[in-house]
């Protein structure tokens, strides 16, 4: 069962993440690669100057072809320090995410205690592909997509995490576990599932449209934005760096979260809890 952070242990966390942050910041700006951090981060940003006191993450997004070309990079230049964990480099990878980890560590959520793959501390990658401008052509990109991306998390995970409780949770833990025992029982691979996300992820690669998106979130809609409203990107203090964030991040904010300026009470506080963590000296620190 999840719990919460001694201070100093969220704290170590943290100035890790930022760590890496730091480094994949320099690499960006080196070779001309647009970036922006959103979600939490931002809300971290503005409402407190960093990250937000409980928080454990760092989201950046990057577009399609600029994230292509930053994975390559850091191969190239950082492997001495970071591996590139996503369904690309490791087919049990649940996610249509990408996370940079830092060699030696590992962080495993709870909520992924079962899935057999190197988990580290890490920093948070959304590829943010081109978004179709016609509505009924977007949204069946966005739906298809969001459907390819929860089926490769039942692949892994029969019983995924849900935000609310009761009888209706039951039901669909039911259903989710009765999905997952169908794909291993008909031999569907991750990687299988993952190729056909991708490529509703991709439809509009080579396509200028107006909007782009990250669609295999919580809801298919809510990280898809204008581009005008993205660039050019603004900076906002972040810790001890100024950090890249999208021309309108306020409206993007509002539009995921309301009021994000106002706490939340302490019950929705929400961190990723590791079950596994260990800094690099081989001691599990968390559990």
């Amino acid at each position: 069962m999840a719990g919460f952070y001694e201070p100093q242990v969220l704290r170590r966390v943290q100035l890790t993440e930022l760590e890496i942050l730091k480094d994949f910041m320099e690499l960006c700006d080196k070779n001309g690669l647009q970036y922006f951090a959103f979600a939490g981060t931002g809300i971290g940003a503005i409402r407190h100057g960093g990250f937000i006191p409980w928080d454990d993450d760092i989201d950046v997004a990057l577009p399609r072809k600029d994230f292509d070309r930053a994975l390559c990079l850091v191969k190239e230049q950082l492997s001495h320090k970071y591996y590139i964990l996503n369904a690309e480099e490791n087919e049990n990878y649940p996610l249509m995410t990408t996370r940079l980890c830092k060699k030696g560590t590992r962080f495993q959520e709870y909520a992924l205690k079962d899935v057999d793959c190197p988990f580290g501390i890490f920093l948070d990658l959304y590829p943010y592909d081109n978004m179709a401008d016609k509505k009924g052509a977007y949204r069946l990109q966005a739906w298809s997509a969001w459907f390819w991306s929860k089926l490769l998390i039942l692949r892994s995970i029969p019983r995924p995490y849900l935000a609310f409780g009761g009888w209706r949770a039951g039901l669909v833990r039911g259903i989710c576990a009765a999905v997952h025992g169908g794909l291993k029982l008909f031999h569907i691979s991750p990687g299988w599932i993952y190729r056909r996300c991708l490529k509703q992820c991709r439809k509009y690669e080579h396509t200028d449209t107006g909007r782009l998106g990250f669609p295999c979130d919580t809801s298919p809609h809510w990280n898809t934005i204008e581009k005008a409203r993205v660039f050019p990107v603004v900076k906002y203090q972040f810790e001890d760096v100024k950090l890249n964030f999208p021309k309108d991040i306020h409206g993007m904010l509002t539009a995921f979260y309301g009021d994000y300026m106002t706490l939340p009470p302490v019950e929705k506080r929400k961190t990723h809890y590791p079950y596994i963590l260990d800094f690099g000296d081989g001691k599990n620190v968390a559990g």
